[in-house]
């Protein structure tokens, strides 16, 4: 703005002043907004869950990671099988979605490690696909306390037609998706992906969610 000609710079810094509260206030009421359509809970009927068809074997990333993390993989069946989808539970899958989403940054296996597929937590700062699921649900499970077995690993085939890894969040009005590729939480058939296969719950075996052949690396972003 000039300053110049018939206006003051009183009155200019009551102009700067009204309009540095109004764009404060607007700030505000979107910070509302967007917290008020973060602790919104999704239609529970709209949900659903994905049915399983018999036993899977795991790809051989995730089977290396449990040798080296054995911690990671362990499963309780005395921990409840799903989280009770309140709008405590819902806020904090989508503050950790959120906030690995745009911490972790992308790169490949390849770039990464030399190799095709190496299933990692991000302690470095870097990782594709899995290793941003891992870490979701390291700190799920350490600092908010959800049962690490109804937060499943799963494998499923993108857009692309390629591996992809997901982080399957099995709760009592259904299973929703946590994903790096989206901040938006889902249920998982509004997520275009075709679930191939993801750890079972009831034992260290993973499950079949199709028919599809299963793709031998989840090697994206």
């Amino acid at each position: 703005m000039r300053t110049g000609g018939c206006v003051s710079r009183g009155i200019v810094r009551r102009v700067v002043g009204r309009a540095a509260a109004a764009l404060m206030a607007v700030a505000l009421l979107s910070g509302a907004a967007a917290a008020q359509t973060m602790a919104a809970l999704p239609d529970a009927s709209a949900i659903g869950r994905v049915e399983t068809t018999g036993t899977a074997r795991p790809v051989q990333g995730w089977v290396k990671f449990c040798e080296r993390f054995p911690g990671e993989c362990e499963l309780n069946v005395a921990e409840p099988a799903t989280v009770t989808l309140t709008g405590r539970a819902w806020k904090t899958l989508n503050t950790v979605n959120r906030k690995v989403n745009t911490t972790v940054k992308p790169l490949t296996d390849q770039e990464h490690w030399g190799v095709v597929d190496r299933w990692d937590l991000p302690d470095d700062g870097y990782g594709d696909c899995e290793d941003y699921q891992l870490l979701k649900r390291k700190i799920l499970v350490e600092q908010y306390g959800f049962p690490r077995r109804a937060l499943r690993m799963t494998v499923v085939i993108d857009e692309q037609g390629e591996g992809h890894a997901v982080l399957m969040v099995r709760t009592d009005e259904g299973d929703l998706v946590l994903d790096n590729k989206r901040s938006a939480i889902l249920p998982w058939h509004e997520t275009g992906y075709v679930f191939v296969k993801r750890e079972g719950q009831d034992g260290r075996e993973w499950v079949s969610l199709g028919e599809r052949a299963s793709p031998i690396t989840t090697a994206n972003r």
